[in-house]
This record gives structure tokens, sequence and C-alpha cells, in this order.
């Protein structure tokens, strides 16, 4: 049996562990509903208001002003190479250029991706 001041404390915390035990099992069936009660997800084919912004971020990623930043990017990375003795800032300035004439390439394949539901 619990006496005393520590008993009351206790009994405390225990119920609050009580409220806390319930409010993280509610949100955990909350969440388990949700997932079940989902339907099939279909992206979105609107939006084409945007497509002339999508087709000039991307012309200019990879025509002309993407290929004169992508090597700006590999030449900054070669002169920190340099100066601080390192292949990793080469590495990162490389890396900065490849990544950025790639990224349209690779939103489009993230985007138009399908997954069949068999």
């Amino acid at each position: 049996m619990l006496f005393g001041k520590n008993a009351k404390q206790k009994q405390l915390k225990s119920a609050a562990q009580i409220r806390q035990d319930r409010n993280t099992t509610a949100q955990a069936l909350l969440v388990v509903g949700l997932m079940c009660a989902t339907q099939m997800a279909m992206a979105g084919t609107g939006g084409d208001s945007f497509d002339t912004i999508w087709v000039t971020l991307t012309d200019w990623m990879q025509g002309t002003l993407g290929r004169v930043v992508a090597g700006s990017m590999v030449l900054v990375g070669i002169v920190a190479g340099i100066v601080r003795q390192s292949i990793m800032s080469f590495a990162t300035g490389v890396g900065g250029g490849v990544g950025l004439y790639n990224t349209p390439t690779i939103i489009e394949s993230i985007m138009t991706a399908t997954v069949s539901i068999n």
C-alpha cells in the first residue's frame, strides 16, 4: 500500500500516464482508420497554366544557361579543392553541376511515375 505524500504523487502520475496512454491509443487508432479508409490516390492532371513556367525552367537548366552555371559550379569546386587541398570540394562542385543539369529529368520521372495496383 502507498501512504503519505509520495502515494498521492504516484497516484497522480499513474492517472496522468493513463490519460497519455489513452490519447496515444486514440491517435494510433485514428491513423490506422485513415489508412484503411483511403482510396486510390490520383495525381492531378490540371495546372496547365504552369506548363510554360516548367518548360522555361527546364530550358534554362538544360540549355546554355544551365551548362554555364553547372560549369561554374565545377570550376568553383576545382578552385575550392585546390585552396582547401581536399577532393571533397571538387566533388561537391561536380555533384552540384550534375544535379542542376539532371534535376528536370528526375522531377519528370518522379511526377509521371505510375504504379499498377493488382
